[in-house]
C-alpha cells in the first residue's frame, strides 16, 4: 500500500460517484457538527474533522475510544500499563498517559465537557449520537490542553417522544455486555432518558503464576439526563453519570530476556520465553485496577433572534487505585507498586454566538478550569529483593560481602539494604487553575468567500507540593560522596569531609572531586571510586529535597483561515492555526532536578553530579504549536471528498518515557510533520456505502538533544519520532438491502498502519509495530428487532502496543501486546 495507489483509487471512485450520481435519488447523508462551537454541516465547516455515528459505532461493535482508531487513522489511543492508561495521539502528536501530573495534548470533550485524565476518558461509549475528531491544534475555541487536537463525544438528548432500546451481547471470552436506554416526557416541558451499561468479559492474557487470565473486563456505566424547555427562549439540560472499572490489567510480555534473566532463574523465578502474541507472562501477583468517574453537568441556551447564549458548567471526581507487580516476572522482587489517584475538577463556560445570515457571524467566550490532583506511590521491595542485588554483585566478579560491608561502614545492622516491605513513597498534590477567553468571527468578504479570525488568551497557573521518602536505606546513599570521603581522607591522611578542611586543602579536594566520579576499569587503577560499581543496583535513588514549586504560563492563540465555495458542491480553505498547552509537572516518584552544569560535580553542591540528575526535570515548560493547513471539501449526492494537506510543528513537545526506573519528563526544541489525509465515502446506490480514510506522516526531530535513546541520553535531532506510522488507512464497505419484511447489512473494515519504532529508548530491532486488523459485521433488522455477528480483529492480526525497559532489569525489555480475535452476536430491541 503507497501514497499514490491510495489516492489515485479515491480520485478514480471520485469521478465514477459523479457519473453514477445521475442514476438515482439515493445518496448519503447529511452531518451535522459542532466542532466550531456552532452547528454547521461537515462539509460547510472549513476544518480537518472526522465524523463517526451512531450507527458507525454500532454496526462495527466499538465499545470505547480505543476501539475508535479503527475507522479514524489519524487518531491512535494506546493502552498501557492499567485499563485506563492511555494515550491519545492526532497526526503523531500526543502524550500525558501514566504521570498523572501531565494533561494529554489531545482534548477529550464529553457533551462539551472537558475531561483532563485518560481515567475519565476510557469509560465505554454510552448513548453516543456521534463522535468527532478535530485535527490539528485547537486551542482558538477549546482552549489549553488541546495543542494536537480535539475528541468532542456527542449523547443523545432526551427526546419529548417516548422510546428506548435494550441490548445483550454475547461473545469470546465469555463476554457479556448489556445496555439499556428509555426515554419519554415527564411532561409537556421536561423529558428524561436514562441509559446504563454492563461490560464483562475473561481476560485474554494469561498469568502463568497465579493461573488467572487477565485483562479482563468488568465495568459498568450509568447516565441521567433531563431535558426542559423553561421557555420559547431557554432550555436547559442536566446531565450525570457514573461508572466504575475493577478490572486486573495489563499483561506485560517479555521481548528481550537480559543479562539479569539469569539470576532471576537462580532465585526461583521465571520469564516467559515465548512470542509476545502468545499473550503469556509470569507475575507472582494480578494487577488491581479499581477507578470510579462520577460528574454533574448543567447547560443552558437562551436564543433571542440571531443570538445564543450558552452556559456549561461541570463538576466532577475521579478515584483510582491500582497496584500491580512491576518486575514483570514471578520473583517477588518488587511485588508492590501502589497507585492512589484523587482528582475533582470543576469547570465553567459561558459563550455567546450570532449569526443573523449576514456577512459577519461569530462566537464570544470565556471558560474557567479549577482542578486539584492528589497522587500518591508507594513502590516495595519483595523478599527476593536482597538475594537479587547480591546476586548481580557477585555475577559481576564482585564478593557476597559487599552489602554486609557497606552497611558495617554506614552503622546500619546487617540485612537492612534490600530489606523486604522497604522501598519509596512519593506524596503530591497539585492545584491548577485556568481560564481562556476567546472569539472568532466569520467575514463574508463575498459572496462566496469568508475569512474566519479567531483569537484567545489562556492563563494557566499550577501549584506543586511534592513529598518523597524512601525507607529503603541503600537508596539513600550518595556513592558519588562517599567515594569523595574516602578519597579525600586518602589524599590529606584521615582528615575528615568537612567544609573546614575543603578549604584547607583545595588541591585535595579537588582531586577527589575527580575521583568521586570515576568508575573502576582496568586503565584507572586505583584512582577511581570502587562504590560506583553499586550504582547499577540503585534502582531506588537519594530523594532530592523539595517540597514544591508553581508555574504561571499566559499565551494568545490565533486561526486565520480562508475559505472559498467554488459551488454548492466544492469548498476549497486554507489557513494558520497555533496552540498552546500548559507547563507539566512531573508527579512520579522519580522527579528530579535538572542536570548539572558541565563541571558542577562537587558533592558540596548536593546530588549536583552526573550520577544523580538522571531523570529529567521537576517540570516540562509550555508547548506551543502551529499548522499551516490547506484542504477540499466537495459533497455530491452520491460521495464526498475531503483532503487535508499540512505543515504542522510543537515547539517545546512534553517528552514523557518511562526508562525503567522512573519517567523522563523534558521539552523536545521542536518536532514537525508534514502530512496529507483523504477521507472519501460513496454510495452509489441505496445499497452500497464505502469509504477510505487515508493519513500520511512525514515527522522530524528539528531539534531534540539529549532525549533519551536506546543507550541512554542521546541528541535525537534530524531523526524520525517513534511511534508515528508513515501511513495508516481504514477501509470500509457496506451493503444494505431488504428482503420481505426484513432489513439487513453486511459490512467489512481494514485497518493499517506502516511498520514503525514504538518507542524512542528501545531499538526497532527489538520493538516495532505494524498493523492490519481486519473487522466485519452482519444484520438483520425486523418490527424493531435486531440482529448483529460480529468479530473485531478477525483475522488475529498480534502487534506491540508500546515497549520498556522493565525496572532493575539492565539490558531486558518487555511490551504490551494488542487485543487478539474477538467475535460475538448482539440482539437489540427498540420500542
Amino acid at each position: 500500500m503507497n501514497k499514490t495507489s491510495i489516492v489515485a483509487f479515491a480520485v478514480a471512485s471520485i469521478l465514477a460517484s459523479a457519473a453514477a450520481s445521475a442514476a438515482s435519488s439515493d445518496g448519503l447523508e447529511e452531518i451535522v457538527v459542532t466542532a466550531t462551537k456552532r452547528e454547521q454541516t461537515l462539509q460547510d465547516v472549513p476544518v480537518a474533522v472526522t465524523v463517526t455515528s451512531a450507527q458507525t459505532i454500532r454496526q462495527t461493535a466499538i465499545r470505547d475510544v480505543l476501539d475508535l482508531q479503527s475507522v479514524v487513522p489519524s487518531l491512535r489511543v494506546s493502552q498501557l500499563q492499567t485499563s485506563t492508561q492511555t494515550n491519545f495521539i492526532i497526526r503523531g502528536f500526543g502524550n500525558g498517559a501514566n504521570n498523572p501530573g501531565i494533561e494529554s495534548s489531545v482534548g477529550v470533550f464529553v457533551d462539551g465537557v472537558y475531561r483532563s485524565r485518560s481515567a475519565s476518558q476510557i469509560g465505554d461509549l454510552v448513548d453516543v449520537e456521534r463522535i468527532e475528531v478535530l485535527r490539528g491544534p485547537q486551542s482558538t475555541l477549546f482552549g489549553q490542553n488541546a495543542s494536537a487536537g480535539v475528541v468532542s463525544i456527542v449523547t443523545r438528548k432526551p427526546s419529548f417522544t417516548p422510546g428506548g432500546s435494550l441490548e445483550a451481547s454475547f461473545g469470546n471470552y465469555n463476554s457479556q455486555v448489556y445496555r439499556g436506554y428509555v426515554t419519554a416526557p415527564l411532561n409537556e416541558k421536561v423529558a428524561f432518558s436514562l441509559s446504563g451499561n454492563y461490560n464483562k468479559r475473561n481476560g485474554y492474557f494469561e498469568n502463568l503464576a497465579t493461573g488467572n487470565a487477565i485483562n479482563d473486563r468488568n465495568r459498568y456505566d450509568l447516565r441521567g439526563q433531563l431535558l426542559a424547555n423553561v421557555s420559547d427562549s431557554l432550555t436547559a439540560r442536566l446531565i450525570v453519570d457514573y461508572s466504575s472499572i475493577d478490572e486486573t490489567c495489563c499483561g506485560v510480555s517479555n521481548l528481550v530476556n537480559g543479562p539479569t534473566g539469569g539470576v532471576i532463574a537462580a532465585l526461583g523465578g521465571k520469564i516467559y520465553a515465548g512470542g509476545y502474541a502468545d499473550r503469556k507472562g509470569y507475575f507472582n501477583s494480578d494487577p488491581v485496577n479499581d477507578v470510579k468517574n462520577r460528574g454533574a453537568s448543567l447547560h443552558l441556551d437562551w436564543k433571542s433572534g440571531a443570538l445564543t447564549v450558552s452556559s456549561i458548567t461541570a463538576l466532577r471526581g475521579q478515584s483510582a487505585t491500582f497496584n500491580y507487580d512491576s518486575d514483570f516476572t514471578s520473583t517477588d522482587l518488587l511485588p508492590t507498586n501502589i497507585n492512589d489517584q484523587q482528582i475533582r475538577t470543576f469547570t465553567q463556560e459561558l459563550r455567546a454566538s450570532f449569526d443573523n445570515g449576514g456577512k459577519v457571524s461569530g462566537v464570544a467566550g470565556a471558560y474557567y478550569f479549577n482542578e486539584s490532583v492528589a497522587y500518591d506511590n508507594t513502590l516495595g521491595w519483595g523478599t527476593s529483593a536482597r538475594a537479587y542485588a547480591s546476586t548481580l554483585i557477585v555475577a559481576k566478579g564482585g564478593s557476597p560481602s559487599t552489602l554486609p560491608g557497606l552497611e558495617a561502614a554506614t552503622g546500619l545492622p546487617t540485612g537492612t539494604f534490600f530489606k523486604a516491605g522497604s522501598g519509596g513513597t512519593v506524596n503530591t498534590n497539585q492545584d491548577n487553575k485556568a481560564y481562556t477567553l476567546f472569539g472568532q468571527l466569520d467575514w463574508k468578504l463575498a459572496d462566496k468567500m469568508t475569512l474566519t479570525t479567531g483569537i484567545a488568551y489562556t492563563n494557566s497557573k499550577k501549584v506543586v507540593d511534592l513529598a518523597q521518602t524512601n525507607s529503603d536505606a541503600f537508596a539513600q546513599l550518595n556513592l558519588v560522596q562517599i567515594g569523595f570521603a574516602q578519597a579525600f581522607g586518602a589524599l590529606t591522611g584521615g582528615k575528615a569531609a568537612t567544609p573546614a578542611n575543603f578549604a584547607a586543602y583545595p588541591a585535595q579536594a579537588a582531586m577527589a572531586d575527580k575521583l568521586s566520579v570515576t568508575g573502576c576499569t582496568a586503565a584507572t587503577g586505583a584512582a577511581c571510586n570502587s562504590a560506583l560499581a553499586l550504582y547499577e543496583l540503585q534502582f531506588l535513588t537519594p530523594v532530592v529535597p523539595y517540597t514544591g514549586g508553581e508555574t504561571n504560563d499566559g499565551k494568545a492563540t490565533y486561526t486565520v483561515r480562508l475559505a472559498y465555495d467554488f459551488s454548492d458542491n466544492i469548498k476549497v480553505y486554507g489557513g494558520v492555526s497555533t496552540g498552546f498547552k500548559a507547563s507539566s509537572w512531573n508527579l512520579s516518584r522519580d522527579s528530579k532536578p535538572l542536570a548539572p552544569a558541565t563541571g558542577d560535580r562537587s558533592p558540596l553542591g548536593g546530588y549536583a553530579n552526573p550520577y544523580y540528575g538522571r531523570y529529567g526535570s521537576r517540570f516540562a515548560n509550555p508547548e506551543e504549536s502551529t499548522v499551516m493547513e490547506v484542504g477540499f471539501k466537495g459533497r455530491w449526492t452520491h460521495s464526498a471528498l475531503n483532503i487535508a494537506v499540512f505543515n504542522q510543528e510543537i515547539k517545546g513537545f512534553q517528552s514523557n518515557i518511562f526508562t525503567g526506573t522512573g519517567f523522563s519528563l523534558q521539552n523536545a526544541g521542536k518536532q514537525t510533520t508534514k502530512g496529507a489525509e483523504v477521507e472519501w465515502m460513496f454510495a452509489p446506490t441505496k445499497n452500497w456505502e464505502f469509504n477510505v480514510a487515508t493519513t500520511f506522516l512525514d515527522p522530524n526531530y528539528d531539534s531534540f538533544p539529549n532525549a533519551q535513546g536506546p543507550t541512554g541520553t542521546v541528541d535525537l535531532t534530524g531523526t524520525k519520532p517513534a511511534g508515528i506510522a508513515a501511513t495508516t488507512a481504514s477501509i470500509g464497505g457496506a451493503y444494505r438491502w431488504e428482503f420481505g419484511s426484513y432489513d439487513a447489512f453486511v459490512r467489512g473494515d481494514y485497518h493499517y498502519e506502516s511498520n514503525v519504532q514504538v518507542v524512542e529508548n528501545i531499538t526497532a530491532g527489538i520493538a516495532s509495530r505494524e498493523v492490519k486488523t481486519l473487522n466485519a459485521s452482519a444484520g438483520v433488522s425486523r418490527g424493531g428487532w435486531d440482529f448483529m455477528v460480529f468479530a473485531r480483529n478477525l483475522n488475529n492480526d498480534s502487534y506491540l502496543i508500546s515497549a520498556f525497559p522493565p525496572p532493575a532489569q539492565a539490558g531486558s525489555f518487555s511490551g504490551y501486546p494488542s487485543m487478539p480475535r474477538t467475535w460475538g452476536a448482539t440482539i437489540r430491541k427498540v420500542f
